[in-house]
């Protein structure tokens, strides 16, 4: 299986990428690779063993689809990993230096879509991350 590698680095300390990361009043926030889409719920058990769902939705109500993962490996302020519902599998990295955080995802590609348009849209979600993460 492909695994693809994207990240951001985020002029914030890696405390506060973290809470907005992994907090569902955060997450809706930031969690769509477009405005025409939007994230309105999410559940986050962020313990190994513990399950993240959230609710992906095109604002013009067209279609939506469920993310959902279990969690396998947490340690705060550092690293997730986690294997989604369709059993493959990522690792997010959190690493800072002079406030500024770097996250980088490595995840298994799925069949549906190209790689390209994997990498695309989880760098649009991450990028969208920052953005929101630097004006809050």
């Amino acid at each position: 299986m492909t695994t693809i590698s994207i990240s951001a680095s985020i002029n914030k300390d890696i405390r506060t990428v973290w809470n907005y990361y992994t907090q569902p009043d955060h997450i809706t926030g930031w969690n769509f690779a477009s405005d025409d889409w939007c994230c309105p719920c999410v559940e986050n058990n962020l313990s190994v063993g513990g399950k993240y769902n959230a609710r992906m939705e095109a604002k013009d109500g067209s279609f939506g689809f469920d993310f959902e993962t279990t969690y396998d490996e947490v340690i705060p302020h550092q690293l997730i990993r986690y294997t989604m519902a369709d059993g493959r599998k990522a690792t997010i990295l959190f690493s800072e230096n002079e406030n500024v955080t770097t996250i980088t995802i490595d995840f298994e590609a799925e069949n549906m879509n190209s790689e390209d348009l994997q990498r695309q849209g989880w760098q649009a979600i991450l990028n969208n991350f920052k953005t929101y993460t630097e004006t809050h």
